[in-house]
């Protein structure tokens, strides 16, 4: 760190999430001094403004990483498999939102509001986890506290730019060609997703479900430290642009009411209730767009279990499930829980 503040790099700067952690780090005034931009050579030239200045995306080797303190990777698993001990051989922290680290149990999986005190662990690597994943555990937290929960069933309706870039351009030009009454071509997608929905994200594999299904419960149990929770996870993947959301059903030890639930989840960290369905407030993709928080609605009683609720929870996929929570774990280093 200098006098002025840290040397920061971004990997994958020019894709969707790494535009979004140039918004958060100047939102935030985090103290940048130099900032090294990485990507692909296609990528490489490109200018990039930040704080007042233009800084020039460089082609990202596994020699990029002279002089950086926290690098900040957005790239596909097998780059930061590549690339993410060679940054912490330069004397790097890696925040790696990949899923190539996250189930190393020499990695800390963190999530700022739920379990910073994993970051004290850190070996030069901390993993972000799933966007989806995210979410959940900020809500479950504050109920396990609670009541212990003991099973978890989730089905989640993702926005399109969880797929990144060209898949949000993938939308926007299939919708424009079903509305001409054209075919719709599928690139990104297996099928069309304008005006459609996909039961599909990641690879299927083990006993029919996805690896997004997988990774969402074996992340919760990493996170909340407890692999006793029982959890059932189906991923779909909607037309929309941006914002994650879950209908979900969580079992607990103990009883608690749907007004029980109700202001633990209003006074935990990062979370935001909005539940008035009479008067059709309820949180919504739209809702969340651009937001920091979490928002929480529908908190009901499950009629079919004494010691069970329904709640619906959406969020800003790029921000809270991917590019703060990584800014939040560089800032909680930076404070000291660890470096």
């Amino acid at each position: 760190m200098s006098e002025r503040g840290y040397h920061v790099a971004i990997v994958g700067a020019t894709g969707a999430v790494g535009q979004e952690m140039f918004k958060i780090l100047e939102e935030r005034k985090f103290p940048v001094a130099r900032l090294t931009l990485l990507a692909s050579e296609r990528s490489a030239g490109k200018r990039i403004p930040f704080a007042g200045e233009e800084w020039t995306v460089q082609r990202l080797t596994e020699q990029s990483f002279g002089g950086v303190d926290y690098a900040l990777f957005s790239a596909s698993a097998a780059v930061s498999k590549t690339c993410a001990p060679a940054a912490v051989q330069a004397g790097a922290v890696v925040i790696d939102d990949s899923s190539a680290f996250r189930m190393d149990p020499a990695v800390p999986l963190v999530v700022t509001e739920v379990n910073p005190h994993a970051l004290t662990q850190h070996r030069g690597i901390i993993a972000n986890p799933n966007c989806s994943t995210i979410p959940l555990v900020m809500v479950l937290k504050p109920l396990h506290l609670r009541a212990r929960v003991k099973r978890v069933v989730v089905a989640t309706y993702q926005s399109v730019s969880g797929s990144g870039a060209r898949a949000m351009e993938e939308l926007e030009r299939q919708t424009r060609e079903t509305i001409a009454g054209q075919p719709a071509t599928a690139e990104v997608f297996p099928h069309q997703i304008a005006f459609n929905c996909l039961p599909h994200i990641d690879a299927f594999g083990e006993m029919g479900y996805t690896g997004e299904e997988w990774k969402m419960v074996r992340e919760t149990h990493k996170i909340m430290e407890d692999a006793a929770i029982g959890m059932s996870v189906t991923t779909v993947r909607i037309p929309v642009y941006r914002g994650h959301s879950e209908a979900v059903n969580i079992e607990t030890e103990r009883k608690l009411t749907a007004h029980d639930a109700r202001e633990l989840l209003a006074t935990a960290p990062g979370l935001a209730v909005i539940d008035d369905p009479e008067k059709a407030r309820y949180p919504m993709p739209i809702t969340a767009s651009g937001r920091d928080e979490v928002f929480v609605g529908r908190i009901r009683e499950d009629p079919s279990h004494a010691r069970a609720l329904n709640l619906w929870l959406v969020s800003d996929n790029l921000r809270k499930g991917a590019a703060l929570n990584m800014i939040q774990i560089m800032e909680s280093l930076c404070a000291g829980v660890s470096r």
